[in-house]
């Protein structure tokens, strides 16, 4: 039941009080043998002699049996660690053969339904050798392995069960996924066809620093368009083959090039709304990045008569970016997209300087309040 340093240790001792019993009790039995206390013309020496002969064997007798006592004793928690573990044994044997049971049956009804499972089949088929060793019981195996394996056993077979049970939801899944990309695939077919006529309107009406970039956007959705419809078919193939993983993993694929390529088709669109309103009117965007550096400044201010260095300069640099922002849309053929970038710019670095005075000054607060 154990095989612990302490348990190896009290098997000795057992041995060794055992043959410290066997050399007590021949003591007195060579006593008792030695003389004929039932004559009636014993002689009082002889019986003196007799008694101390007994009484030692006596004693001794005693004293062994207060080491066997006092063993006894300091077994007791050795010994109630041994019966639980007994006790745990069998349920959890049985547990763990109720398990591959459920997962045989979860396997058997999902073949009857028309899928192979053979992935699962040969996981299931790997546990046999564990159930064999399972059946062949502690006393070949040892409980402690034996518990390990049971409790392995059973996490494995209701992992396999509930991947059997999950099966048929997965290729439904799968068949959805395939639709559904089919369908978006379609539609951004269509969408692509439209990416010309929007980069027409950018090139007739805005400079080319604003468009330039946008170029290679028909051609590369339909390059991607094309990879997507590829891994579809290899995904359509894969889920005919019931190769699930290989399916899964296409599928995902194709997810990712098509979410790449919307993005790709929605950006000439995007551009050319966004490059109307700051033509139309720019203050709006001069004021938004303004009042973020205002609100900056009034923060860096806070608590304080002169600004932090740390904070000052890179806010002073924001006014000076933004203003040549807006010189530069002055000119016969503005770069508006050259503006609207160094205004998002010039808002992510007022953005960090803020987030820096916050996480100072809530250090600086956790720091007071522990100190007090």
């Amino acid at each position: 039941m154990d095989s612990s340093p302490r348990a190896r240790q009290a098997v000795d001792d057992f041995a060794a009080l055992g043959r410290r019993i066997d050399e007590v009790s021949h003591t007195y039995i060579t006593a008792v043998d030695a003389h004929d206390l039932d004559r009636h013309d014993l002689e009082p020496s002889v019986a003196a002699h007799a008694l101390t002969e007994l009484t030692k064997a006596k004693d001794e007798l005693l004293r062994v049996k207060g080491e066997l006592d006092r063993y006894a004793r300091g077994l007791g928690p050795l010994l109630g660690s041994a019966e639980t573990q007994l006790a745990r044994l069998a349920p959890a044997v049985e547990r763990a053969r109720q398990a591959l049971l459920g997962a045989s049956n979860a396997l058997d009804a999902v073949r009857a339904s028309g899928m192979r499972a053979d992935d699962l089949a040969a996981r299931l088929a790997a546990l046999a050798p564990e159930l064999t060793r399972l059946n062949q019981g502690a006393g070949r195996h040892g409980v402690p392995e034996t518990l390990q394996r049971a409790d392995q056993v059973l996490r494995d077979a209701e992992a396999l069960r509930a991947e059997a049970e999950r099966l048929p939801e997965r290729a439904a899944e799968i068949d959805r996924r395939l639709v559904s990309l089919r369908t978006r695939a379609q539609a951004l077919t269509t969408r692509t066809g439209s990416v010309e006529p929007v980069l027409s309107e950018l090139r007739r009406r805005f400079s080319a620093a604003c468009w330039q970039d946008l170029q290679p956007v028909h051609d590369q959705a339909v390059v991607h368009i094309r990879q997507a419809e590829e891994k579809l078919a290899e995904a359509a193939r894969a889920r005919d083959e019931q190769r699930w993983a290989d399916a899964t993993t296409r599928l995902s694929t194709v997810r990712a090039l098509l979410n790449a390529t919307d993005e790709a088709v929605s950006a000439p669109g995007d551009r050319l709304q966004r490059l109307d309103a700051v033509a139309k009117d720019p203050q709006q965007e001069i004021q938004r990045t303004r009042f973020a550096i205002r609100d900056a400044q009034r923060l860096a201010m806070a608590g304080r008569h002169t600004p932090d260095p740390r904070h000052a300069r890179p806010l002073d640099d924001a006014v000076s970016r933004l203003d040549r922002a807006v010189a530069g849309l002055e000119g016969r053929h503005p770069d508006y997209w050259h503006f609207l970038t160094e205004t998002e710019a010039v808002r992510r670095s007022v953005a960090r300087v803020v987030s820096g005075i916050r996480e100072e000054r809530g250090a600086g607060a956790g720091t007071a309040g522990a100190g007090s």
